[in-house]
């Protein structure tokens, strides 16, 4: 079944994010095509997905961030889109460039728009920043997100209370030709700073706030449609949101085995259907963690009517989780969503 003409899609991407996208694709009716390396065979990913095309060898630079593979791939597949998981992917405009010239649907913002704006494919650094999906008509679902960050990566991101206002210098976004969804950083004064595409941990918290499925958003605005009507923000105003990232903490280089369950993969919602919570997991047990990629295991994020509740619900998912096989970071996550369930603007510090 096609969604918004397109049929099927090429994931470019890896780990639990890969995982949310294909499983988008499966809930949208699109055929989701995986890649992988050789040392990946068997990733969670590949068991998702519908069909699979090896990249190939072990180091990314050969596989997972080879720009003509990716789209060789995408070719033996037959896969009419390709969808760009990591900001680094996702801002590649020479990645965007050759899947055009290879008469495929990019999804994402346009090659010139790339070089210009995300070329380096970096996710925002600051600590502050707004998500949104950039159409003809200008910015649909702007969402403010605060983070907290560890060694530089966002590991829990929030809507803030109350909600920041939204830079003057967003609409020029789509002024520029920028279509997509978008992760902007915004400084101290409320200006704009780097600007990324992909699926960055944030995009769950745009996600849950609204209601709405990023994967579905980002086809239709590759596809040239409009975004998918939702319910009106009178019948379900913006909600509070919480997402949050479970890392291993194997020292780099080393490899490790899952034996016991990560968070578990699926969708909850509350006794009064206003709590939600959406947990993806990268890996399940028995799958080996190789210490070639990122060490990102699963992710939680949570809708509710504020963020004292999304942040407890997120911390309930995570909280007493059984022996993975490998160290992670879980109890410093959960004691940073304690502390924002407490109410502190700042709880990273």
């Amino acid at each position: 079944m096609a969604q918004h003409g397109i049929e099927s899609v090429l994931v470019a991407g890896r780990g639990p994010a890969a995982c949310a996208v294909i499983a988008a694709c499966s809930r949208l009716g699109v055929k989701a095509v995986a890649v992988y390396s050789e040392v990946e065979r068997s990733a969670r990913h590949v068991r998702l997905a519908d069909d699979a095309v090896l990249l190939g060898p072990a180091p990314a630079t050969e596989s997972y961030l080879a720009v003509d593979r990716i789209v060789e791939a995408a070719r033996r597949s037959g896969a009419g889109a390709v969808l760009p998981v990591p900001p680094a992917l996702a801002g590649n405009a020479a990645l965007a460039a050759e899947v055009a010239a290879a008469g495929l649907v990019w999804v994402g913002p346009p090659a010139d728009v790339l070089e210009r704006l995300g070329g380096d494919g970096v996710e925002p650094a600051s600590e502050h920043g707004l998500l949104a999906l950039v159409t003809d008509d200008g910015l649909r679902y702007p969402t403010t997100v605060a983070r907290d960050r560890a060694a530089g990566i966002a590991r829990v991101s929030w809507t803030p209370e109350p909600p920041g206002d939204v830079p003057a210098g967003a609409e020029r976004l789509a002024e520029v030709g920028w279509r997509g969804l978008v992760t902007v950083g915004v400084d101290e004064d409320g200006e704009l700073g780097e600007v990324a595409a992909g699926f960055s941990l944030d995009m769950a918290v745009l996600e849950r706030a609204h209601r709405v499925d990023a994967v579905d958003l980002a086809l239709a605005a590759a596809a040239g449609r409009r975004a998918p009507r939702r319910v009106s923000r009178e019948e379900h105003p913006p909600r509070a949101a919480v997402a949050v990232q479970l890392r291993s903490t194997l020292a780099p280089g080393t490899a490790g085995r899952v034996t016991g369950r990560l968070p578990v993969s699926g969708r909850r919602s509350g006794a009064t259907g206003q709590t939600e919570v959406v947990a993806v997991s990268g890996y399940d047990p028995g799958d080996r963690l190789d210490p070639w990629y990122d060490a990102l295991l699963a992710t939680v994020s949570a809708g509710a009517a504020d963020t004292a509740t999304a942040a407890r619900a997120a911390g309930v998912a995570l909280d007493g989780l059984p022996e993975t096989g490998v160290p992670h970071d879980g109890p410093e996550v959960c004691a940073v969503l304690g502390r924002l369930a407490a109410g502190d603007p700042a709880p990273g510090a």
